[in-house]
């Protein structure tokens, strides 16, 4: 049985935690947010240990930095600890979470003791939306780090400067990603909201749009001021619902900030920023896609109205080095061919992964799609066909459909998927397994070719199977 978010808020886990240090257990603390936290709590002075099944690079590293990693979850460990931090990937049969609700201890989730860290930092950027939140929060820990903000950061994916998802940073900034999956999102103070998008996700969860709508105004309303996307209708529907003053950027000149003289590379992109029509600052990425530029735009709208000064920005911009799974070149197959790896498992992020793909001058493009979680698949099945058959790809592959916490309710299928896009009238094949996709690929794919390789699930195995040698 999963565990589900708590809701206590700051005042009540400030009351649990006091003024004198605790034992601290993390129940699953090989997650990347876990591990951070963890390592907060050690920097604060108190006692932290952390239990995780696996051993990993990240347990070893946090276990050099102070904190007691076990790798068995024995009832003793609640016994001995003031306070049980859990992610709601751990389940309610657990032996410490078991026992410390059989001893009245606090059992406090991730994303609410997210929430009670982050009140100590005075400025405070939560970058929510379905798509882009983990580059575009990248990118704003980039400009913060180049006004010498010194921000603390977390993150969901490991940006490729410091090859980490989040950084410990001072104490006055805090630059987090707001994951609105389970309403984590709520348990959050952001001092400035930013919203990318929204977008239909999650149907394990949101039950439909209207309550997807509600769950972004309510995080909104953490503040009295947001930076939102002022060209998405459901994003301005939500504006209007919390109620607060929103600064706006986007495509559309008409918005408080905008992109213009854009030049999208296969390799990089250069564009300017303006600022109510007058120019703000320019910057030249090494990353490419049009997506990401939008993504620099909204970074660059949420430091500004921080009071990060253009030039500053800029810097930021420029210097930015991407984070990985985001179109990553990894390497050459032995046949010559480039392989990227990217994160895209919606359809509105597979279809501007697809459009970067298909812009970059290669001869033929391959695709290997691994669909993440069934209810997701069935729910935007007919989204899913649409976009893959629309790109430019000399041929299609459907890994199986990467099931995370869910069983195989819906009736779905990747044979399902690829014969819909097939029958849009593009080449499109599932593969029985991972092995099976690399063996298509190897065959298929030459000298001048890209191939685009793209889940969020265990799919980040496939290109190590494309580019090592044997």
């Amino acid at each position: 049985m999963a565990l589900d978010n708590t809701h206590f808020g700051y005042e009540k886990i400030n009351e649990a935690i006091g003024s004198s240090p605790k034992k601290i257990f993390f129940a699953g603390v090989g997650g990347v947010s876990m591990s951070s936290l963890a390592k907060v709590c050690v920097l604060r002075g108190h006692d932290v240990t952390g239990y995780d099944r696996n051993e990993s690079d990240l347990t070893k590293k946090i276990a050099e930095e102070g904190v007691k990693v076990v790798h068995e979850s024995l009832p003793e460990y609640a016994d001995e600890a003031d306070i049980v931090v859990y992610t709601v990937a751990m389940s309610a049969d657990d032996p410490v979470i078991k026992r410390a609700g059989e001893l009245g201890k606090p059992l406090i989730s991730r994303a609410d003791f997210l929430g009670y860290v982050m009140r100590d930092y005075p400025v405070r950027v939560g970058v929510s939306g379905m798509h882009g939140k983990s580059t575009t929060t990248a990118i704003t820990a980039s400009v913060f780090e180049a006004a010498g903000r010194e921000p603390t950061v977390f993150g969901g994916a490991r940006m490729k400067k410091t090859g980490e998802c989040n950084i410990i940073g001072g104490g006055e900034c805090f630059v987090f990603e707001a994951c609105e999956y389970m309403g984590s999102f709520l348990d959050f103070y952001p001092t400035l909201p930013v919203v990318l998008n929204i977008d239909m996700d999650h149907p394990d969860y949101f039950k439909s749009m209207d309550m997807i709508i509600d769950h972004f105004a309510a995080f909104m309303k953490k503040s009295d001021l947001a930076v939102v996307n002022g060209d998405d209708i459901e994003v301005a529907e939500a504006v209007k619902r919390s109620g607060v003053r929103a600064i706006t950027f986007g495509r559309s000149s008409t918005n408080d900030y905008s992109i213009r003289n854009a030049k999208i590379m296969p390799g990089s992109s250069s564009f300017d920023i303006t600022y109510r029509g007058e120019f703000l600052t320019h910057a030249d990425m090494n990353v490419p896609g049009d997506h990401v530029a939008f993504d620099a735009l909204a970074a660059a709208a949420a430091a500004h109205t921080s009071g990060v000064s253009p030039e500053a920005i800029g810097r930021g911009l420029s210097s930015y080095a991407g984070i990985m799974r985001r179109m990553e070149f990894v390497g050459k197959t032995p046949s010559g061919a480039d392989v990227y790896d990217d994160y895209a498992h919606h359809p509105t992020e597979l279809n501007a992964t697809l459009k970067t793909a298909g812009r970059m001058g290669y001869d033929k493009l391959f695709v290997v799609f691994q669909p993440h979680t069934f209810s997701r698949t069935k729910e935007l099945f007919d989204e899913f066909a649409y976009v893959l058959a629309g790109s430019l790809a000399e041929k299609t592959i459907l890994a199986p459909i990467y099931p995370a916490r869910e069983a195989n309710d819906y009736g779905v299928t990747s044979a399902g998927l690829a014969a819909a896009v097939k029958n849009r009238g593009a080449d499109a094949v599932s593969a029985e397994s991972l092995e099976d996709a690399a063996c298509m690929i190897l065959k298929s794919a030459g000298p001048g070719d890209c191939v685009l390789v793209a889940g969020a699930g265990d799919i980040d195995r496939l290109p190590r199977m494309l580019t090592e040698t044997k």
